[in-house]
Parts: C-alpha cells; structure tokens; sequence
C-alpha cells in the first residue's frame, strides 16, 4: 500500500518542504509517502472562491491513481486520535489499494472532492494552513505506523 498526498499548492516554504521530506523519508518501505502537489487556481483581484475551488477540484480529481481509497482531509470531517489512526490504517492495509489523501488549497476543497472521497478525516477542528497539512500529516501517519510496529517513537 502506498500512500498518495495530493496537495494543492507548489513552492512551499523551506521548513515545509524539509518537514515534511523528513517524515517522508522514516515511513517504511512497505507503505512509501508521496507528494504530488497540484497547481492552484490562479487568483486575481476578483474574489471567486467557488471557481478557484472548482478548478482545484478538477486537477485533484484527476490526479487521483486509479483504484484508490481517496480520503479528503477537512476541518468538518470526522477526526481521529492518533491510535485510531493506526488502526484506521491497519483497515485501508485489507483494502489492498494504495490510499490517496487529499488537501486543499487556502480555499479548502470543492463540495466535489468531499463527494468523490471515500472518507473525509479531520486533522483538527481548528483551521490550519494548508502548508502546515503536509507536515502534520506526515508525522502522524509515520507515529501511526510506528504505532504498529511497536516502535517507541510514540511514547
């Protein structure tokens, strides 16, 4: 199983990217990270949320790999304790699909992707910048995974 991370949003700031390459580097073999971070709409002085989320949706919908669990990451989505997380991971294991894990840009996702995810997950239900996503949920999928193998990392 390989984790996808589709993320909108390109030239992040350094302590992003090094965050989470960090993470990406620990998570063992068998279940990789990897980023493909989608190009986001294209704002101008014209605020219109609705279309830079719908233009969003589109390249994160067809940047989804074929045949898998998609889990769009939102502030209204259920949350998970970090032990749940572990065992929510044991589960999509059994699926024998690689899990692609959606984030939005600043706008947040389309009612679209919420529609086509399989499960929408909740990192917290404070609003965080989308850059820091990537950093958070690096680290908490290598901890949940570190969970499993028993390894200390997590105490």
């Amino acid at each position: 199983m390989r984790f996808q991370l589709l993320a909108v949003g390109q030239k992040m700031p350094h302590w992003v990217s090094e965050g989470y390459a960090e993470y990406e580097k620990r998570m063992p073999p068998e279940c990789p990270l990897q980023l493909k971070e989608i190009p986001a709409a294209k704002r101008g002085k014209q605020v219109n949320i609705r279309q830079w989320q719908d233009e969003e949706a589109e390249r994160l919908l067809t940047a989804i790999p074929a045949q898998a669990h998609v889990v769009a990451l939102d502030q209204h989505g259920k949350s998970w304790s970090t032990e749940a997380l572990a065992l929510q991971i044991q589960q999509w294991m059994t699926l024998g699909q690689d899990i692609a894990l959606l984030v939005g840009g600043p706008d947040g996702l389309s009612e679209a992707v919420r529609q086509r995810a399989n499960q929408v997950w909740s990192l917290s239900p404070l609003t965080l910048p989308h850059p820091l996503v990537r950093v958070v949920l690096a680290e908490q999928l290598y901890r949940a995974m570190m969970i499993l193998r028993n390894h200390p990392y997590h105490k």
